[in-house]
């Protein structure tokens, strides 16, 4: 498991989640079964894009430290679904898949907002993780719409 020991670290490491969020939504775009998924996964992967952005951001200005001690336990990998999208996957398997995804998104930045060390750090990752809470229950309700109903 990755231990991080600076504010750097979990940036690079948010950073490369949202760039992995970008590539599984746009890989979705491509397989999508209607054109409204096509676009709602293609907007998924843009406002991703602008999570990464941010985050850059903040890497650049080098705004924020964190001291080491509060970074060491975070666990941060445990946040992390790993998975890539299958040529085969049905509609619902792709649904559950993402929800999965945003689930493991909205606890990464929770963590990351507890320990954060200032306030500004703080609204930043409460904010992510109230986009990746918000794309969660997109999938949800789509997950109602179309598969428990046809069940």
């Amino acid at each position: 498991m990755t231990e991080f020991t600076n504010i750097n670290d979990i940036l690079d490491f948010a950073i490369q989640n949202e760039q992995n969020a970008v590539e599984f939504y746009n890989e979705l775009a491509k397989t999508a079964r209607t054109e409204d998924m096509r676009s709602t996964f293609t907007l998924f992967a843009q406002e991703e894009m602008g999570h990464k952005a941010r985050l850059m951001k903040i890497k650049e200005e080098g705004i924020f430290s964190l001291p080491t001690a509060k970074v060491a336990d975070l666990k941060i990998a445990d946040y992390v679904v790993r998975t890539e999208v299958k040529g085969e996957m049905t509609y619902e398997q792709t649904l559950v898949l993402a929800m999965k995804r945003e689930k493991a998104a909205f606890k990464l930045y929770s963590k990351l907002s507890e320990k954060a060390p200032n306030e500004d750090l703080k609204k930043l990752f409460l904010g992510l993780a109230q986009e990746e809470s918000r794309h969660k229950l997109k999938f949800e309700l789509e997950y109602d719409e179309f598969v428990l109903r046809e069940n």
